[in-house]
């Protein structure tokens, strides 16, 4: 089982938050999943991304960062059906473990369906809703896949919402995920991606990366 867990209060809730037990972690996140993995290999100045699993809004924040010390401008679009309650965003204090002055609850403004801008590097759009009801209307060049793992809920992983992931991206677009099930990895071969197993961050051995080829 992996745990998802608050910095703040220490209190884990099994496959409900991100994992976060310590301020390090913060920064093996993004240097595995979100920089090398993702940002890091595409070579433009203006980068749309496109989340699946808003979550704790950790890799929207990170990307964020990431956006004002590279110079790079950053659409932001992700999905979330349930968005954490107002204490439970208080207790988040990844901003404890960066270097930027931005608080996370910006992130989490009661904001859903519009664009709105955190700076002028970094525009977000989050859509309240499920997976199977997002209907991708951007292309975007990188799609973060943050959900439940696959034995929690396989429906997550299904043809049809990676179907979407496919659909959402430009070709090359690139497909990044925490989980390395071979059923998942056969199903993004069939869709098209060319798969990629990869070192994953603590607690996980392998992760996958994935680039669309047609």
């Amino acid at each position: 089982n992996t745990n998802y867990c608050f910095v703040k209060s220490k209190k884990c809730l099994s496959e409900k938050f991100v994992l976060i037990s310590e301020g390090s972690f913060t920064y093996e996140l993004f240097e595995k999943f979100i920089m090398k993995n993702g940002l890091e290999k595409i070579d433009k100045k203006e980068i749309r991304v496109l989340e699946f699993g808003f979550g704790t809004g950790l890799n929207a924040f990170l990307t964020y960062d990431y956006a004002s010390k590279n110079d790079k401008e950053i659409f932001y679009e992700t999905i979330e059906a349930y968005p954490l309650q107002k204490q439970e965003v208080s207790a988040l204090n990844f901003d404890l473990y960066t270097e930027t002055d931005q608080d996370i609850s910006v992130f989490h403004q009661d904001i859903w369906n519009v664009s709105f801008k955190i700076d002028s590097n970094f525009s977000l759009l989050k859509h309240h809703l499920k997976f199977e009801d997002f209907i991708p209307k951007n292309k975007v060049d990188l799609v973060f896949f943050d959900v439940f793992g696959y034995d929690f809920q396989p429906d997550l992983w299904s043809k049809d919402i990676l179907k979407k992931v496919h659909e959402a991206l430009d070709i090359n677009g690139l497909f990044v995920t925490y989980a390395c099930k071979g059923v998942v990895n056969r199903t993004l071969k069939e869709l098209g991606f060319e798969v990629t197993k990869v070192e994953g961050p603590p607690g996980k051995r392998h992760m996958t990366v994935a680039v669309k080829k047609m």
